[in-house]
């Protein structure tokens, strides 16, 4: 298939999909704005400014709301509560399997062979841990999957999420965490030409972690995709202002004008004790 013809089954394609994803979305928005009112800025993002790349559909898991770009044919992002849990434990790794919500149809092998891994955005160990097997087994839909360099997913990414569960929930008793994939939309067409399988590959990922309470505490970070997987964590700090300018979604669309800028302007490390887990080495 040449090029110009590739191009022009894309742009159909993406046609069909913008369609579907207007009116699926104002569905799936009317279904969900209860679950919205009630998290309050807990972790339900919405859009800065609406467009077709920015469009998504909330679906709900046992465990952790994500919301679904059929665009993109990808997760802009995920959103879980995590927990201190006594004897955090999870079982055997489920099977890898189609999410049937998604317009196209994803499977376990969608792109293998590309060089990417099915990179978890829910993380099967904390999300078990603290949700229970049934929440473990949604985290394997290939909805929560998005392509991630072995470097990044392996060792780099395992290594902030095994922090977030073994060493921030403990010291803090819970945590919201609001995760997902950067794209670069620099050049229009590079979300359809960029591609493994179906889905779109992302240029880097995101994780906002949040200590609720009456005076919440944050940290972000953005991990490009070209790492060694050996890098401090905290060499990848960032503001929430830095994500949302880079994602183009408002994590917190219900925070007064005050309260987002005192959360998300700014990179506050105090209490994190981010110098004695920064450096710890991945299993992998």
């Amino acid at each position: 298939m040449s090029a110009d013809s590739f191009l022009r089954r894309m742009m159909r394609r993406t046609g069909v999909a913008v369609l579907f994803a207007a009116v699926g979305s104002g569905l799936w928005y009317m279904q969900e704005r209860e679950v919205r009112d009630r998290l309050s800025w807990q972790g339900v993002p919405t859009w800065a400014e609406l467009t077709p790349l920015s469009l998504h559909r909330v679906l709900r898991n046992d465990g952790y709301l994500l919301g679904w770009s059929d665009i993109r044919v990808s997760p802009l992002w995920v959103s879980y509560a995590l927990q201190a849990v006594d004897d955090p434990q999870a079982g055997e790794r489920p099977g890898f399997r189609r999410d049937w919500r998604t317009l196209w149809p994803l499977k376990p092998d969608s792109y293998a062979h590309s060089g990417y891994d099915r990179g978890h955005l829910a993380p099967n160990y904390a999300i078990a841990a603290v949700h229970g097997r049934a929440a473990q087994r949604d985290t394997f839909l290939m909805s929560n999957m998005t392509p991630q360099r072995p470097d990044l997913n392996r060792r780099l990414w395992q290594r902030l999420e095994e922090v977030v569960m073994d060493r921030f929930v403990p010291r803090f008793g819970r945590l919201r965490v609001i995760t997902g994939p950067i794209f670069d939309d620099e050049f229009f067409f590079s979300g359809v030409m960029e591609r493994a399988g179906l889905v779109e590959v992302p240029e880097a990922f995101y994780k906002i972690l949040i200590v609720p309470g009456a005076q919440p505490r944050a940290l972000a970070f953005i991990m490009p995709q070209n790492v060694s997987g050996d890098e401090p964590l905290d060499r990848y700090l960032v503001s929430i202002d830095d994500v949302e300018a880079r994602t183009g979604l408002d994590f917190f669309p219900q925070l007064s004008a005050s309260a987002a800028e005192a959360l998300e302007a700014g990179v506050q490390t105090q209490g994190w004790n981010l110098d004695e887990v920064a450096r710890l080495p991945s299993r992998f």
